[in-house]
């Protein structure tokens, strides 16, 4: 049980706390009048923390599995 929570639990966890951090970035948006562009400019930002969130788990899968290589 501790092991899938922490394999999956985390995972989910996080992708659930992305889903509300959009919400908010919308949120934001909409009361602070940003328009377009400045909506956007919100939404790049949070997008390169889920790259950052997203390229973890390329970047283990391919050093967990590499040791086969060569």
């Amino acid at each position: 049980m501790d092991e899938w929570l922490t394999e999956y639990g985390v995972t989910i966890g996080v992708s659930a706390l992305i889903l509300f951090m959009m919400f908010i970035v919308w949120d934001l948006a909409k009361r602070s009048n940003a328009g377009r562009f400045g909506t956007i400019i919100l939404y790049i930002g949070l997008a390169m923390g889920m790259f950052g969130f997203a390229i973890k788990f390329v970047i283990s899968y391919l050093l967990e599995n590499a040791g086969g290589v060569g």
